[in-house]
């Protein structure tokens, strides 16, 4: 088997890796070599944990445990206390950044979230403007402060550290509609008949996201994730139009070196966006991720690349009510969409890779015990198709 080298400088490498006593997620962004599957899964700490829920009452709202670190450090890592998981994902939310122009977010218990001031006109959307990031110092503090906890005693981390955002299209929706939507009959309206201003709101969001992620990277954060999560409302044409060429003004912005000289993978997910893969896969990134409508070999053949040279990594995709399943039938689920994936290199070079995730957001009613029975099957089935 013929391998190349990875595209990024030794230097870079080798301070990507060297403060990790797990690397094998990073590794998998880059198409390098890994003995097993990596995985995390997404929204790992949230409300299925009974403590996560404890926290929760403790900090008294969603909102006063978002916004407090310590409370921040303490749900994120819960998930991995529980399980061997490979990497940690930052405890926050899509929608600091609008909440941050002074759209004022909130949660009731029981329902989603909803901004006091929506972006219903044109003079609403000329007062947008990027925020000062200081508004949103707790998310950094919170990053840096996650960082700390991860650190062993040999001075290295227990795994790496993602910080994400919501896609300028996807905080575009609920700046609009004001909270969640069944048909995105607003901010859809305003597409159509006003794309002028619909196209002022997402250039500020892009502007937005991309100094709030970097931001997250100065604090600490080891990858970055974008999700695009209503970017599958949209037709074709209007995708590519709203929500693709924005997320390409992110990536663009976006530091490709952490504060230590670290590579920092961007990691891009559009629920719903098995269509455009195709397209998506000449992002400036270096991971996509699916959802659970997309075959995974499928989709390593449109955009994996080969063995030796370039291609995107995927993450994903098993779809999450899997995990109401009993524990043999997501064993057998799990094994499914690895062997959809095929086999993998564990040497040097670079190939396709794959970080194994749920296709969307884990559901707030799953049992616990049913995630570890994911986990341990997705580290033992994975080792046997390595090459």
């Amino acid at each position: 088997m013929t391998t190349t080298a990875s595209p990024f400088a030794d230097t870079a490498l080798q301070a990507t890796f060297a403060s990790l006593e797990n690397p094998h997620f990073l590794r998998a962004c880059l198409r390098m070599g890994t003995p097993y599957t990596p995985l995390w899964l997404m929204r790992q700490a949230g409300r299925y944990l009974p403590e996560y829920r404890a926290t929760r009452e403790k900090a008294g709202s969603f909102m006063g445990l978002a916004t407090n670190p310590d409370y921040a450090t303490e749900v994120t890592l819960q998930p991995l206390d529980r399980y061997p998981l490979d990497a940690a994902i930052l405890f926050s939310d899509i929608l600091t950044v609008p909440d941050a122009m002074g759209l004022c977010l909130s949660f009731a218990q029981g329902e989603g979230p909803r901004f006091a001031h929506r972006v219903a006109d044109e003079a609403a959307v000329d007062r947008l403007e990027v925020p000062d990031m200081d508004k949103l110092r707790y998310v950094f503090d919170a990053v840096s402060s996650i960082r700390k906890a991860l650190t062993l005693a040999n001075g290295k981390a227990r795994v790496p550290l993602i910080g994400f955002s919501g896609s300028p299209w996807t905080l575009a929706c609920y700046m609009v509609e004001g909270a969640g939507s069944d048909d995105y009959r607003l901010v859809k309206t305003m597409m159509y008949a006003r794309p002028d201003l619909m196209h002022r709101i997402l250039a500020v969001n892009a502007d937005a996201v991309a100094a709030y992620l970097n931001a997250q990277i100065q604090a600490g954060a080891q990858a970055v994730m974008i999700f695009d999560s209503w970017g599958g409302v949209l037709a074709d044409g209007a995708f590519q139009q709203f929500s693709l060429a924005y997320t390409a003004r992110v990536l663009s912005q976006l530091q490709r070196l952490g504060p230590q000289g670290q590579v920092i993978p961007r990691i891009v997910f559009t629920k719903g966006g098995g269509l455009w893969l195709q397209e998506m896969g000449a992002l400036d990134c270096e991971v996509l991720g699916l959802d659970w409508t997309m075959n995974l070999g499928t989709a390593r053949q449109s955009v994996g690349g080969a063995t030796g040279g370039p291609g995107k990594a995927l993450q994903g995709n098993i779809d999450p009510l899997v995990l109401f399943a009993p524990p043999q039938s997501i064993v057998q689920e799990v094994k499914r969409v690895l062997d959809s994936f095929g086999t993998t290199h564990q040497g040097a070079g670079v190939g396709p890779s794959l970080i194994f995730n749920l296709g969307h957001g884990i559901n707030q009613f799953t049992p616990p015990e049913h995630v570890a029975a994911l986990v341990e099957t997705v580290h033992h089935h994975s080792r046997t198709l390595r090459i």
